[in-house]
């Protein structure tokens, strides 16, 4: 019985080293037999290439490709592991027409609540006074105290018992009106394209991208949805909250309410919070969990986000901030560009001129008129 195992294990061993000599390597290892393969060097994307649409003058561009080529060496100082590698992106005047004649989420509101005839007659007198002053404001540029909070709370009445998916829809819609100031643009399609390319340039470099807004959160996702950015996933979008309750929950706390099966989800009409500033810091901390390496703004509300990814951080850092000095292509802003390149200057941000700076701002087939 000794003698015929032998036999059979030497035949073993004889086969098994046929095969090793008649079966590629290739094969071998793709069967998980042996060998490891040796790991291969990061490929390099070519950040003039990428960012065809910047000039090569522009101090932005310049830095971003030095950036890209120290933090993905991996024998350099800079060098930033991929799951590390993230960077936070304002939304309104950062990647999307922020100001004609003002932000979406405050067309948004007045479309509701004035011209939905569907919605009009059941507004509430305070999402009536709401709207009122962001037409006001559209028309005239009058500022009002508060506005950003009030807007936020009449979102969310004005909206209340939507589902997600309806609201989306509502904003789908929405999108597909003309933009005001432009011809050759709808509303949904107001991202700079420049800005795109970023996006792409670090996704190509294996970058997490989120999108940081001070926008109801779910309206950014309605933006974000079926448009250039639509690869980001929605649980990378973080702006401005609202609730969520079940139909029939009522004032019956979370922690009492039960879901179950015949239940979804609605807006719940309470604003929870305005993702601006100082805000934006803590909710990056609550949801990211990690400090990014990069972030891109273009206000005073953007400081704290950008402020906070530069300090003290373990890894190579910088806040781009873009200057709305365009006003030939895009509704720009000199005082306001002026008063962003200063704050640059102070805190070290790179600035980025929307004038100098792009080739293009929204692509070919899209002028800028100034009507609103």
């Amino acid at each position: 019985m000794s003698e015929e195992k032998n036999k059979i294990n030497g035949w073993k061993i004889a086969a098994i080293s046929a095969f090793c000599v008649l079966v590629p390597v290739s094969i071998l290892y793709a069967m998980g037999v042996g060998w490891k393969q040796k790991a291969q060097p990061e490929k390099a994307v070519s950040g003039t290439e990428a960012l065809s649409l910047w000039s090569e003058q522009a101090e932005a561009k310049q830095e971003m490709i030095s950036y890209m080529e120290a933090i993905t060496n991996e024998n350099g100082a800079d060098y930033i592991p991929p799951e590390d590698r993230i960077a936070v992106f304002d939304l309104d005047g950062t990647l999307f027409c922020e100001t004609d004649p003002n932000y979406f989420d405050y067309t948004l509101l007045k479309y509701r609540v004035l011209e939905d005839e569907s919605y009009q007659s059941m507004a509430s007198a305070f999402e009536r006074e709401v709207a009122e002053k962001i037409r006001t404001q559209n028309e005239t540029g009058e500022s009002f105290k508060g506005l950003e909070v009030d807007h936020g709370k009449a979102v969310a009445s004005a909206f209340s018992g939507m589902t997600p998916e309806e609201f989306n829809s509502y904003i789908q819609d929405f999108k597909q009106q003309d933009m005001p100031g432009y011809t050759g643009m709808k509303r949904g399609e107001g991202f700079y394209q420049p800005m795109l390319q970023i996006v792409d340039y670090l996704q190509a470099n294996d970058f997490t991208v989120y999108i940081v807004s001070g926008t109801d959160r779910f309206i950014v996702r309605g933006i974000v949805d079926n448009s250039p950015l639509s690869d980001i996933p929605m649980r990378q979008i973080i702006g401005s909250d609202e609730t969520l309750v079940a139909p029939d929950q009522g004032d019956t706390d979370g922690l009492e309410y039960v879901y179950d099966d015949n239940d979804k989800l609605v807006l719940g009409g309470d604003f929870i919070i305005k993702n601006l500033k100082m805000n934006k810091v803590t909710v990056i901390a609550q949801e990211i969990g990690q400090q990014p390496v990069l972030s891109f703004g273009n206000s005073s509300g953007d400081a704290s986000m950008a402020e906070y990814v530069t300090s003290g951080n373990r890894y190579k850092s910088l806040a781009f901030m873009l200057c709305c000095d365009d006003t030939e292509r895009e509704n720009g802003n000199p005082e306001k560009a002026e008063k962003m390149q200063n704050m640059c200057r102070e805190f070290g941000w790179v600035p980025v001129s929307m004038k100098d700076d792009w080739s293009t701002i929204y692509g070919d087939g899209v002028t800028y008129t100034g009507q609103k």
